[in-house]
């Protein structure tokens, strides 16, 4: 179980231990151990890394809810593929002073459809089985 998603949940895991060191980073160079202390690219840095933890884990769950009720497997696939390029495209988007930036929203763009895809396949598979 879970075989099909393991690899986008690897991928994810990595990127996030990356943005993680990534803010260390900006924090030593700011020399801020709390806060962003006015640093603009530390609180672009924490808030790429906020932003991540607070949206990654869940289009995980709803995905591998999809794989553990057997849904198809191009299905896990394709919102696997789309939140990596998603997370990825949205960190970049918002490291950079654009605003709001072409990146960051299709970042998050993206990151809305794969939750909204998988919470509707979730939901409509639950009315089915009633």
């Amino acid at each position: 179980m879970f075989k099909t998603i393991a690899p986008y949940a690897a991928v994810l895991a990595l990127f996030y231990v990356y943005l993680s060191v990534r803010t260390i980073g900006f924090r030593r160079k700011a020399k801020v151990s709390v806060g962003d202390g006015g640093d603009d690219g530390l609180l672009r840095a924490i808030r790429v890394h906020a932003n991540f933890a607070e949206y990654v884990p869940i289009a995980l769950i709803l995905i591998a809810l999809i794989e553990a009720q057997d849904g198809p497997a191009s299905l896990v696939h394709g919102l696997g593929a789309l939140l990596i390029a998603a997370r990825v495209a949205h960190a970049y988007g918002l490291s950079t002073r654009q605003a709001p930036g072409k990146y960051r929203v299709g970042g998050t763009a993206g990151t809305f459809t794969t939750l909204i895809i998988a919470a509707t396949w979730l939901l409509s598979n639950a009315i089915q089985s009633i």
